[in-house]
């Protein structure tokens, strides 16, 4: 199984190179160029840099995922999700584009309809049953069935996660390191923990829980290839359309296994691109106009501080990747 999910790995980032080229022509050809918003004094020069990238790594874990892992449910509805949430990226920015200025889809547009693709995922998680409808808790061998709790926790996990890359996706290559680092470790976690079930004669559940591996695994692999394209100076952006797809893809993976809790510890950095976000808008609000950061998400206010972008995604990268590093240790030693 293992050499089954490294080969899938590869595919998916061998596919991701060789589509990913024709199709940031095709963004040039279509002047799918980014609009920055007026604000952004220090982006200004990135406008025009073609979008929609996104489909760049959506193909290629939508292909490898339902030709290697096909008869796994979960991954089946897990790709589904991502395609949906791309879906309404890509609406957004469709629209941007359409009327060439960084306002797409209003507001309450996109969260209900985020929402209604939430309370579909987060029904799948309650009547599948095994583990989707768990909770492990890190650091120890406990799992809960928490019955119909699920519901409303993987609801907000989803609303929470897309929403978090979408604001984590604002220099180049940031999203996409960031995220890499979360899935590579998710499946190295994955496939521990589906070793172990196996170990305990949880045949099924195990088989499930390897099937996630091979998602984020395979969803490693294309990000991969997509950074070559989206790192620093980016020759393409993921948008909208990859970043809440990624957020929904990433939210099914940490609810279809369990994994829930492990959000607050690989997901560290989406947390405090979100967090920032709340108390700087909180505190604006309540002091008429002053302002905790320079900017938020907080990595603008590095940037605008004069710290280079690159350096500021190599430090996010490897903060996650300590993370990854420890969740990973409290899996083995539990």
């Amino acid at each position: 199984m293992e050499i089954k999910i490294i080969i899938a790995t590869i595919v998916s980032l061998a596919l991701g190179l060789v589509i990913g080229y024709p199709i940031l022509l095709l963004m040039r050809r279509l002047k799918a160029g980014q609009q920055i918003l007026s604000y952004v004094d220090a982006h200004k020069s990135k406008a025009g840099t073609p979008t929609m990238g996104g489909w760049i790594f959506i193909i290629a874990i939508s292909i490898c995922g339902l030709s290697f892992f096909y008869k796994s449910k979960e991954v089946v509805i897990a790709v589904l999700g991502m395609i949906s949430y791309g879906a309404i990226g890509f609406l957004d920015d469709f629209l941007k584009i359409k009327h060439k200025q960084n306002l797409g889809l209003k507001a309450y547009q996109k969260i209900i309809a985020q929402a209604g693709i939430a309370i579909i995922l987060s029904m799948f998680c309650y009547f599948n049953g095994s583990f989707a409808r768990s909770i492990v808790i890190p650091f120890t061998d406990l799992t809960f069935d928490i019955d119909w709790w699920i519901i409303p926790l993987t609801f907000m996990l989803f609303i929470a996660t897309t929403n978090a890359v979408n604001l984590l996706d604002g220099l180049d290559g940031l999203a996409t390191s960031v995220s890499s680092v979360i899935f590579l470790s998710l499946a190295i976690m994955l496939m521990i923990f589906a070793s172990k079930l196996a170990y305990s004669g949880n045949n099924l559940e195990s088989d499930s829980i390897y099937g996630l591996a091979g998602l984020a695994a395979i969803t490693f692999g294309g990000l991969l290839a997509f950074l070559c394209y989206n790192g620093f100076p980016a020759k393409i952006f993921m948008g909208d359309t990859g970043s809440l797809a990624l957020g929904g893809l990433m939210a099914s993976i940490f609810a279809f296994s369990g994994q829930i809790l492990l959000i607050f510890i690989l997901g560290i950095m989406l947390i405090i691109t979100c967090v920032s976000v709340i108390i700087q808008v909180i505190y604006f609000k309540l002091t008429k106009g002053k302002r905790v950061w320079l900017m938020t998400p907080l990595h603008h206010h590095y940037q605008y501080k004069g710290v280079h972008e690159s350096k500021i995604t190599v430090c996010y990268t490897v903060i996650t990747a300590v993370c990854g590093l420890v969740s990973i240790i409290s899996l083995i030693m539990y």
